[in-house]
Parts: C-alpha cells; structure tokens; sequence
C-alpha cells in the first residue's frame, strides 16, 4: 500500500510531469486512462497546480513511493458538495488499485475535512471507460453537462469539436 498524503509546493515539479504522462502523449498512451487521442497540449501547468497547492479549499492528495509520486487527486470544498478532479495514476501502474485508493482518501477528505455530503466531478463525454470506471465505484451520471473550454489552450488542444463534459455524482456515507 501506497502512503497518500497532501502535497506541498515542493511537490509541484514531480506532481506536473505526473499529470502529463497520465493524460496527454505517447507515454500516457501506455495507461488506460489517458486523452491523448482526444487532446493534444497540456494537462495543467505549474501555475494552475501551485494555485490548487496554496488554496485552503482544495487538497490535491498525492500516493507515493519512496520520493516518487505514483498518483494524486485533487479535492476542492465547494460547501455540500466537494469536487473530484485530476486523478492521476503513473500509466505504468494503472489497473493494480491505486485509483481506487485515491478516490476513497479523496471521499474521506471531503467528507472530513470538508463536511460535504457529495462528491461530483466532470468527465469528458466521449470517455467512456473511465466514466464506467467511476460508475463501478458509485459514482452515477447526473443530467448536467458542462463544455470543455476548446479554445483555452491552459487545458490542451482539442483533436476534435464535439467534447463536453458529464457531470458525475456520488453521495459520500457518514464515517
């Protein structure tokens, strides 16, 4: 088992190229999780990360190995309802469980450090997998849909015009 803790600003360098190789390239192409053939561009950038870092209504949770970062999740309190966002796993390690450890310490800091009694997070629609993925841990598709910012490059450069995010939501139990 992985050790999950907060990440820190002296994280942020280690925690940017995890999120690029899990979702954009040909290294992610090695995971199932990624968008590269949706997406081209980048995931996030230091600027976008180090603002997650020093805001105290988020917690971007990360697992790691000795001081290699594995994977993260990032937590932002929104009141009731907390929002789920980046989960990162190396796409080396992908399909061995570790997702499904950050999903349940991301949950339990929701639910604890946030007092929220759901969980949402947006998938992009055309990822079917991962959102069958979320639904096998209890998290169901709402009405709501969202649009992907196509013209803002901060979020990577569409291969395609049709994306939009779904909207997905999980009640989160009492612990």
């Amino acid at each position: 088992m992985h050790p999950i803790r907060t990440a820190t600003s002296a994280d942020l360098p280690a925690l940017l190229d995890l999120v690029h190789r899990a979702y954009r390239g040909d290294s992610a192409r090695t995971g199932w999780t990624h968008e590269a053939d949706l997406l081209d561009g980048q995931r996030t950038d230091a600027e976008a990360l180090g603002a997650m870092l020093s805001d105290r209504l988020q917690r971007v949770l990360v697992a790691e190995e000795g001081a290699r970062l594995m994977g993260c999740v990032q937590v932002r309190d929104q009141g009731d309802v907390a929002y789920l966002g980046m989960l990162s796993v190396d796409p080396a390690l992908q399909a061995r469980g570790l997702g499904k450890l950050l999903i349940d310490a991301a949950e339990a800091t929701a639910r604890d450090a946030f007092r929220s009694k759901r969980m949402e997070m947006t998938v992009i629609e055309q990822r079917a997998e991962l959102i069958a993925y979320y639904e096998r841990r209890g998290y169901a598709r709402t009405s709501e849909t969202r649009p992907f910012p196509l013209d803002d490059p901060r979020f990577g450069l569409p291969r395609r015009r049709d994306l939009r995010f779904v909207v997905l939501a999980k009640r989160l139990e009492e612990s």
